[in-house]
């Protein structure tokens, strides 16, 4: 008989859809998409955990402590992905749980009810330690495991284009850097630049407000779309302040986009010697590399898909998923 597993989670991103069908390859998962929104469902919480035999939360918020706490109550093993806004600390742009307040003891109590403890970059263990004074031995490191849609390099003719994804709203202004990407068109009229990502707020009209003629805005995309994208850019430019670990810079690379990044984070872990690396996310800088992709030589486009298929297999990680819920009932099993 599989063993079950309560899987909770704040909303159907890329990186938690892809745990779920991996833990249920080799488990019964009963996915418990939870309510940001206040006062919490405990009925539903506690009918969870109760039902279940391990409890696996992504991100130390205020709905995993209390998927946490009554794991804690029934004696049942529980694993916490943290990484993100969870252990961020940039004031400079309104970011992160622990600059301070509740949000600050919420995600450090989280992470303290949990049995185990892994995150998605050596960047993000450091932040565990500098941010939330968590140990290092504590936390594991296991990077994501990136799809690959594509099979082979996409053959499609590489454009002109300057490609970046991420939501529009106004935290990811600075954080993503969507204003020195649409800033950075202005330098270079005969490049596209293109920003796929839903319109959460009213951000979208200020970005609208300094872009140039060669700025497009999809707004909310399919998935097909989305690769069709990755498939035609020849740049995928990613000058955030923050990243804990960077799926679509992975994903546009696996189709041949040479990355521009910023050292914000686990980026230079995820690109490795295989982008451009700007000095800084000034417009100028970010034109400058730009420019110094659209003039490299296309054969490098093979060794960038081959980084992400090497360093970050689903194999990989479904094998450490599993390995971490085997561990957890064990250890669970020789406490009684």
């Amino acid at each position: 008989m599989r063993a079950k597993i309560f899987f909770v989670h704040t909303g159907n991103e890329t990186f938690t859809e892809i745990d779920r069908d991996l833990l249920s390859t080799s488990f019964d998962v009963s996915d418990f998409h939870a309510s940001r929104k206040f006062p919490v469902d405990i009925v539903r919480y506690w009918q969870g955990v109760k039902s279940t035999d391990a409890v696996f939360c992504w991100f130390a918020s205020w709905n995993s402590m209390w998927a946490l706490l009554i794991a804690k109550f029934f004696h049942k093993p529980s694993v916490l992905v943290i990484g993100g806004y969870d252990l961020a600390n940039l004031p400079n742009a309104d970011y992160g749980q622990q600059r301070g307040g509740l949000g600050k003891w919420v995600s450090r109590y989280a992470i303290r009810l949990a049995s185990t403890l892994f995150t998605n970059s050596y960047y993000s263990q450091m932040e565990a330690e500098q941010n939330a004074g968590i140990t290092a031995n504590r936390v594991k490191v296991i990077y994501h495991g990136v799809p690959d849609p594509f099979d082979a390099l996409p053959q499609i003719p590489k454009e002109r284009m300057a490609l970046t994804v991420g939501k529009v709203d106004v935290p990811n202004l600075k954080r993503k850097g969507l204003v020195p990407f649409v800033r950075t068109a202005a330098l270079l009229p005969n490049i596209q630049f293109v920003l796929v990502g839903a319109w959460s707020d009213d951000s979208i009209e200020y970005l609208r407000s300094i872009a140039t003629k060669n700025v497009h805005f999809t707004g909310r995309i399919s998935k097909e779309v989305l690769l069709n994208y990755y498939q035609k850019a020849s740049v995928y430019v990613q000058v955030s302040l923050h990243e804990g670990f960077g799926l679509s810079v992975a994903e546009s690379m696996l189709a041949g986009c040479i990355p521009v990044i910023t050292k914000a984070g686990s980026l230079p872990e995820v690109v490795g010697d295989c982008g451009i690396v700007c000095e800084s996310s000034e417009p100028e800088d970010i034109a400058r590399s730009i420019m110094i992709v659209l003039n490299s030589s296309p054969e490098t486009r093979g060794r960038i898909r081959e980084r992400i298929i090497t360093h970050f297999p689903l194999s990989l990680r479904q094998a450490s998923l599993n390995q971490i819920i085997q561990d957890q009932f064990g250890q669970a099993h020789g406490k009684h």
